[in-house]
């Protein structure tokens, strides 16, 4: 760290035009090229660390061909995060424009469709590429905002047909296929070995607007685990997304807590870490329209899954979300029968063929460690593009 990030007084006043009494730069010494060929922007508070964090992993890999700099702009974001990989942070714009105009970084990789990303955007001399944090088939996974970057790394074919039907005037040839290279990571499993039957309910959290809202938390979640605790010789495991645990909406942290009683004795709560370290030892999944479910899909295509639906519009969600068709579906109507259906689909499996064909449609036919090979690949190549860009520009400014 350099000095300046000891100081109480930024020497650059123009960033008193910008943030007069907020943090200073830190992790660098501002005016000084910072290392790295990749930059992975992220502005966001430290709720959305969850979206970076599961890149990290990869990002070290990619490291060993392409030195990464994770470049932050909010404080807490900064402290929070562990990571091996080079950090800095810039939270004020001209701190942000100084770093990039003082250092040489190539390509810019985005993690969200964050509206803090257009700081970012501005820099003219970086080719920027989007990879989101996820796969899945909620509406926040498709954004006009993608039409900005220059590449948009997408799993596969479902990925390239949810935005040709979402935007308009959208140029495909940006859509870059990669997998899911976080899938090729293998952690170590979590859960202690059992003899009873493992059924994982793995809901996700409320979103940040009505639109993006899938949770069953609240309008499902205790009467799915009472029904899964009538199912004979059942271990459950709950692992809701990071954000239900902390939800500001009270029926949905009621409805926590209320699971969270219930499996108080004998079963698993696993409120943080990596849910792939949760799904070797699982027979089966609950899930709601979220990336969980299309992890598990792509990992285990052998154990049954159900989709949760709290609008019960049966035929929008197999429209939205293609999984729900290879998949029971868990709502208004057929919750009553679910401790029947989930210990029948655990000796019986009728989906399973179904699976396979739309695990195609969403990842195509990678198989493990090819989806990271493809990743490092098509950033190499923008690394290239990027190079061969400014040096022709550059030869055509007159002298």
């Amino acid at each position: 760290m350099g000095l300046f990030g000891n100081r109480k007084k930024p020497r650059d006043v123009r960033r008193l035009l910008d943030a007069p009494n907020g943090p200073v730069p830190t992790g660098y010494e501002p005016g000084t090229p910072v290392p790295g060929t990749v930059a992975v922007y992220f502005a966001d508070d430290p709720r959305k660390l969850y979206q970076l964090r599961q890149w990290l992993p990869v990002l070290e890999r990619l490291d060993r061909e392409h030195p990464v700099t994770i470049v932050m702009r909010n404080r807490k974001s900064y402290d929070a995060l562990e990571t091996p990989l080079r950090k800095v942070l810039a939270p004020a714009f001209p701190d942000l424009v100084q770093l990039y105009e003082c250092s040489d970084l190539k390509v810019a990789v985005y993690v969200n469709n964050s509206v803090h990303n257009f700081h970012s955007l501005m820099q003219r001399h970086m080719l920027h590429v989007h990879v989101n944090h996820g796969e899945s088939d909620k509406v926040c996974m498709v954004s006009n905002q993608v039409k900005a970057y220059d590449r948009v790394f997408i799993a596969g074919e479902a990925a390239r047909r949810r935005h040709r039907v979402a935007l308009m005037e959208f140029d495909e040839s940006k859509l870059v296929p990669v997998g899911r290279p976080q899938l090729d990571l293998r952690p170590a499993p979590v859960l202690a070995p059992s003899t009873q039957r493992t059924v994982l309910y793995a809901p996700t959290w409320e979103g940040e607007n009505a639109s993006n809202n899938y949770t069953s938390v609240d309008v499902l979640g205790p009467a799915i685990v009472e029904r899964i605790l009538a199912v004979p010789d059942v271990r459950i495991v709950y692992k809701p997304h990071p954000r239900v645990a902390v939800s500001p909406i009270p029926s949905i942290a009621a409805a926590h807590r209320e699971i969270v009683r219930m499996l108080s004795r004998a079963h698993v709560v696993i409120e943080e870490g990596d849910i792939l370290a949760v799904f070797p030892s699982c027979d089966l999944m609950i899930t709601d329209v979220s990336s969980v479910g299309l992890d598990f899909l792509y990992l285990r295509p052998d154990q049954p899954m159900f989709v949760a639906d709290r609008y019960d519009d049966r035929e929008r969600l197999h429209t939205d979300a293609p999984i729900s068709r290879c998949a029971d579906v868990v709502d208004s109507a057929t919750i009553g029968l679910l401790t029947a259906t989930v210990a029948g689909r655990l000796d019986h499996d009728e989906y399973r063929d179904a699976r396979a064909a739309v695990r195609s449609l969403y990842f195509g036919d990678l198989a493990p460690g090819e989806s990271t090979t493809r990743f490092l690949a098509a950033i190499g190549d923008a690394v290239r593009t990027r190079d061969a860009h400014l040096s022709v520009s550059t030869l055509e400014v007159p002298a």
